[in-house]
């Protein structure tokens, strides 16, 4: 799939809120507004990991020359994934939600 295909908007299957595409040259793949994703990807932006479960955001952690990175847990199979968090962005992931996340003490 090409980059650029890639990098489309969505409606969020937990909050129902309209996601815009990211513009700082990568894609979206959680809500902005409450972190919460699809189980997706087995690579990020494959689209080929038949799971489709919802992921909750589970945790915040510091990655050094990574920035914040969101962790997730599906709620269907508990596959565990980390995603960047979005800044800089256009609607750039809420200070909020991020702020109730628990620091991430896991792997």
């Amino acid at each position: 799939m090409a980059r650029k295909n890639e990098n489309t908007g969505f409606m969020c299957k937990h909050c129902g809120f309209e996601v815009s595409p990211l513009t700082n040259g990568s894609y979206r793949n959680h809500c902005p507004k409450c972190l919460h994703s699809l189980h997706v990807d087995r690579t990020p932006g494959d689209r080929a990991n038949g799971c489709g479960g919802l992921m909750l955001p589970v945790g915040l952690k510091l990655i050094g020359g990574k920035g914040y990175q969101i962790v997730h847990r599906c709620r269907v199979c508990g596959a565990i994934r980390v995603n960047k968090a979005a800044d800089f962005t256009i609607q750039p992931d809420g200070v909020e939600a991020l702020s109730r996340l628990p620091v991430w003490q896991g792997r």
